[in-house]
């Protein structure tokens, strides 16, 4: 199942980097960064036929932009396999951000602990207006069940628990909210109606909960973390539904709360916010 969702998850990802292809004003800068992003999205290297087929680009145009980000380091060329894949270089692109990040470093502990305390899976985000979520952080238990998330991944702002408290304290427009959730793709979809419900739940308690809409069998728990007064962060908590219930999701809850207000004081938040 867990193999199935990857596999849906790959997907969406290929469709959002292309239409951002599509949509681009500025189509060399948008191409690079699609090939980076997909390539750092994929396990294994890929070929320029495959790249420049999930992102809608001719082989040829493919092929320049790929000899640049090789010259420049960002990607590495296997002349054997005659494929491509990401290249360290990446990070020293990533250096200036990881210093001044310390939701990261503050957040690790508090996410492990967390993870073994519960047998889940922790992940921290970082929330980008409406347009994204990304895996900044993650914390993984001794658990049986180990669900696939990796740092830099990105998922859309409104999906699952994290979106809730992005509508519920992002302060952004109703109508720009209502469309970015109409183009999202749940194993469960709520009506917009039933979803703006649990966002005013989420408003009223300091956190969200996704009990499998998002993706069945799984609950998913996300508490709001602000930075000089701004919704910046989520910690995040995913497990399969029956065990959470059966290792206490009142105290799974208290603890994730708990846990992102003391990071929201840490990183010069307002623990009452929301």
């Amino acid at each position: 199942m867990i193999t199935q969702r990857r596999a849906r998850h790959t997907l969406s990802l290929d469709r959002q980097l292309a239409q951002a292809v599509a949509a681009s004003k500025a189509p060399a800068i948008s191409r690079a960064v699609a090939i980076l992003r997909l390539l750092g999205e994929r396990d294994s290297p890929l070929g320029v036929h495959s790249i420049a087929k999930v992102l809608g680009l001719a082989p040829s145009t493919c092929l320049y932009l790929l000899r640049a980000l090789v010259a420049e380091e960002l990607v590495s060329f296997d002349r054997d396999t005659k494929r491509y894949a990401q290249e360290a270089g990446v990070l020293t692109i990533a250096q200036q951000w990881l210093r001044r990040n310390h939701f990261t470093e503050l957040a690790q502990p508090l996410m492990d602990q967390i993870g073994q305390s519960f047998g889940v899976t922790v992940a921290g985000m970082r929330i980008v207006g409406l347009q994204h979520i990304v895996v900044v952080a993650v914390s993984r238990s001794n658990s049986s069940i180990r669900l696939s998330m990796q740092i830099g991944s990105r998922f859309p702002a409104l999906i699952s628990a994290t979106g809730r408290c992005v509508a519920a304290f992002g302060g952004h427009p109703e109508g720009d909210v209502e469309t970015r959730f109409k183009a999202l793709r749940w194993d469960k979809p709520p009506t917009f109606q039933a979803w703006r419900s649990q966002v005013e739940r989420t408003r009223a308690l300091g956190f969200a909960l996704d009990e499998e809409n998002y993706m069945a069998g799984l609950t998913v728990l996300a508490a709001p973390v602000w930075t000089r007064g701004k919704l910046s962060h989520a910690l995040v908590v995913i497990g399969p539904s029956g065990a959470l219930r059966r290792s206490g999701l009142p105290k799974l809850q208290k603890s994730l709360l708990d846990s992102a207000r003391i990071l929201t004081t840490q990183l010069g938040g307002d623990a009452t916010s929301g």
